[in-house]
């Protein structure tokens, strides 16, 4: 992404983008739910009345809806984080290499701990969340303090982890999880109905979208995307918030990695190699600009709804799955084309 975004100075008040100040002064709850959200979640509408027309005993079921959520469910939580990066203006490929690392070094804490309790599960996730956590503050680091370019700082840390991943456990997977933990996240449901994972992760991306829409650090989120020489000059602690967006993207990962053991009952390490991609994608999908400064939490959402939904149902009528990585590629085309002309009718006005 872009290294330098620089313009004339504005005033201090201005932060010299259009987006920022639109979304300053727009409602909270308008920042949450507008944007590009609209027209993707009508997409998103379309695909699910296109397969209930086409197999509406076998797609319209709670059982099926329950499958594409939890489908949904890591790579959601994963999308959050990349929301924040990508909002400001920046990218990350190394979350889900991180993702493994954090789920490695998760399952090993626990089987360090031993028992099969609740006080186990706990230290797996404190392990989970830190070692994510502190990839994501490396990345930070040398990002905003090193001047590294996010792609080539991101694209080391993925290789960094992977390979830290792999030497940890000899390239073999880890499948002492804690039954304890597959049987209740990674399965369980609540009221029998509604998958611990899918609840978690909706919560994620609730939480962390009200923080992106309603919080200061939101506000400072988007004026570094949208012209980060004018946040600067607008007072905004431009490095250190950098550092922390990129520590909370580590952070989820750490989380998925967690999700992910839990989920599948083992490290499942050669499993996650297009995880970045697809969190990308599914940010871009929903709405977000690769330039930084224009993004919702529910567009992203929407994004990372499309692909399941397209998967499942291509299963469901009998076409190849591999019709669905075409489809979400020129989604994703489109979406890229649609946000650069909206960025040429602003600068037109």
């Amino acid at each position: 992404m872009s290294e330098s975004r620089t313009a004339a100075a504005p005033p201090d008040d201005d932060l010299g983008a259009e987006p920022a100040v639109a979304a300053e002064r727009a409602p909270w709850w308008e920042r949450f739910v507008t944007g590009s959200s609209t027209w993707i979640g009508l997409i998103l509408i379309g695909l699910i009345l296109a397969f209930s027309v086409l197999e509406f005993e076998s797609f319209v079921s709670a059982s099926n809806a329950r499958n594409i959520a939890t489908d949904a469910a890591v790579l959601l939580v994963l999308a959050t984080g990349m929301t924040f990066v990508i909002v400001t203006a920046g990218i990350d490929l190394s979350d889900g290499a991180v993702l493994v690392f954090s789920g490695v070094v998760s399952v090993k804490a626990m089987n360090a701990v031993g028992g099969d309790n609740w006080g186990t599960i706990l230290a797996g996730l404190v392990v989970a969340l830190a070692a994510g956590t502190a990839w994501g503050t490396l990345n930070g680091l040398l990002i905003a303090k090193a001047r590294i370019p996010p792609l080539i700082v991101t694209l080391g840390t993925l290789g960094m982890s992977l390979g830290a991943a792999l030497l940890i456990t000899g390239g073999v997977d880890e499948r002492d999880v804690p039954f304890k933990l597959v049987t209740t996240i990674g399965s369980g449901r609540v009221f029998g109905q509604v998958p611990y994972l899918v609840i978690i992760a909706v919560a994620v991306a609730l939480v962390f979208g009200v923080v992106l829409a309603a919080t200061r650090f939101g506000r400072y989120t988007y004026a570094v995307g949208s012209n980060e020489e004018a946040a600067r000059r607008a007072g905004i602690p431009v490095d250190r918030h950098l550092i922390k967006v990129y520590a909370l993207a580590g952070m989820l990962s750490g989380l998925a990695g967690f999700l992910s053991a839990a989920r599948f009952a083992t490290t499942t390490i050669g499993g996650h190699d297009t995880d970045n991609l697809q969190a990308i994608a599914a940010v871009v999908i929903g709405g977000t600009s690769l330039f930084g400064g224009i993004g919702t939490m529910l567009g992203t959402v929407f994004g990372v709804f499309i692909p399941a939904v397209l998967q499942n149902g291509f299963v469901i009528v009998g076409v190849q799955p591999f019709w669905q990585q075409v489809a979400v590629g020129a989604v994703l085309i489109g979406a890229v084309y649609l946000d650069q002309l909206r960025r040429r009718s602003q600068h037109r006005r």
